[in-house]
């Protein structure tokens, strides 16, 4: 049965109708409550909300839950197979909820690790299981990222008794959710630039998928590879560079100029665009880490790619998933400039401490801002029946 099929069939609660509804909202007010609290102890609060725990929540729990959400969504259009609904959606975001209830109450525990280690090593199995029986071969690499995912959390919790994975761990989880970007990205942002083109009757369009973007992504692949294995050497720097570069040229390929009035594309475009300059800012760091901060790049990475792009997918889905048209009203575009300017405010940080103080509150209240701006916004949608044709 085809997935629109089984969406039509279902009678359950409409949260669980579908992967995204859960995982959106779950993952948006989570960040909107994990950043403050990191802030509230990093500024001199009580609380067991360490650095560890701030790195573990941003990866792990708020970009974990939004991968879950969108490929839940994504893997049944892919394979053709049913979607996951009703009791065994619910069971799989109970124990995303677990994870983050865990290391709210016991960030370093063995119990938190088996529970919170759990969902992505279940979740990974699910789409394995989805992309084998479909034999969508096309998609096997995101299996394996996720999957590699997985198994970085679980390095993180080992750090425990084996301090020096925890480093390792983080590199490898960022580095999965950077390909992720890059792949996945790097399919979607020049469709819907395309798609959104020919609506305007634009001739223009963005470049065709060639060797050149096979390439890059395989060039994204090798630096990321060497910065998880060989973080501090000079051709890991220079690879890291190399292949930021690459992924903005992808980018001038697509058109960018010419999507600036609708907000749901250029959106995307600022997404990729901070995928490559945190590249960049990672590889100039390991060649000259005077000059170039490592938060720099990271949260370039992070706040900006991961962050920017994360909000992109989840704003756009929702509305074309909930039959709403995928115009975004001045909420939506308001969050998108939140989320840039917090990561904007973010990677000044790391270049100017001395207004650091000023710079991380800024980037706190502006990242608080755009999730609560979607919760208010796209959480009704996600809670609510789809829309009659």
């Amino acid at each position: 049965m085809p997935s629109a099929a089984a969406r039509r069939q279902y009678n359950g609660p409409a949260l669980l109708s579908f992967g995204f509804r859960p995982f959106f909202l779950g993952a948006a007010v989570w960040a909107l409550i994990a950043v403050p609290l990191w802030l509230w102890v990093h500024f001199g609060g009580s609380g067991s909300f360490d650095r560890d725990w701030h790195v573990h929540e941003m990866l792990f729990g708020y970009v974990g839950g939004v991968i879950a959400g969108f490929l839940l969504t994504a893997v049944p259009n892919w394979t053709g197979r049913l979607p996951v609904t009703g009791l065994a959606l619910a069971l799989l975001f109970a124990l995303w909820i677990a994870g983050r209830i865990a290391m709210l109450a016991a960030p370093v525990h063995p119990a938190t690790a088996a529970v919170d280690g759990a969902f992505l090593l279940v979740f990974a199995g699910l789409i394995w299981r989805e992309v084998l029986a479909g034999r969508n071969w096309r998609n096997l690499p995101v299996a394996i990222m996720v999957t590699l995912l997985a198994l970085a959390n679980l390095a993180f919790h080992a750090r425990i008794v084996l301090p020096e994975l925890g480093p390792q761990a983080e590199r490898g989880a960022i580095g999965m959710i950077v390909l992720l970007i890059a792949f996945i990205g790097g399919r979607v942002v020049p469709s819907f630039t395309r798609n959104w083109l020919l609506q305007a009757r634009q001739a223009r369009l963005p470049a065709p998928a060639d060797k050149f973007d096979t390439a890059a992504v395989i060039l994204v692949a090798v630096s990321i590879t060497g910065w998880i294995l060989l973080p501090d050497a000079a051709l890991t720097g220079a690879t890291l560079c190399l292949a930021g570069l690459a992924t903005l040229w992808r980018l001038a390929r697509w058109r960018t100029v010419l999507v600036l009035s609708d907000s749901l594309v250029w959106i995307m475009h600022a997404g990729y665009a901070w995928l490559g300059l945190g590249l960049i800012l990672a590889g100039a760091h390991v060649l000259d880490p005077v000059a170039v901060p490592r938060t720099a790049g990271l949260h370039a990475l992070l706040a900006g790619a991961a962050g920017v792009m994360t909000l992109a997918m989840m704003t756009r889905a929702t509305l074309g998933h909930t039959g709403r048209d995928r115009v975004a009203d001045w909420m939506t575009t308001a969050l998108f400039v939140a989320i840039n300017l917090a990561a904007i405010c973010r990677v000044a940080a790391a270049f100017a401490p001395d207004f650091g103080v000023t710079l991380l509150t800024a980037a706190g209240l502006l990242w608080a801002s755009a999730f609560g701006l979607f919760v208010v916004r796209y959480g009704p949608m996600l809670v609510r029946p789809r829309l009659a044709p």
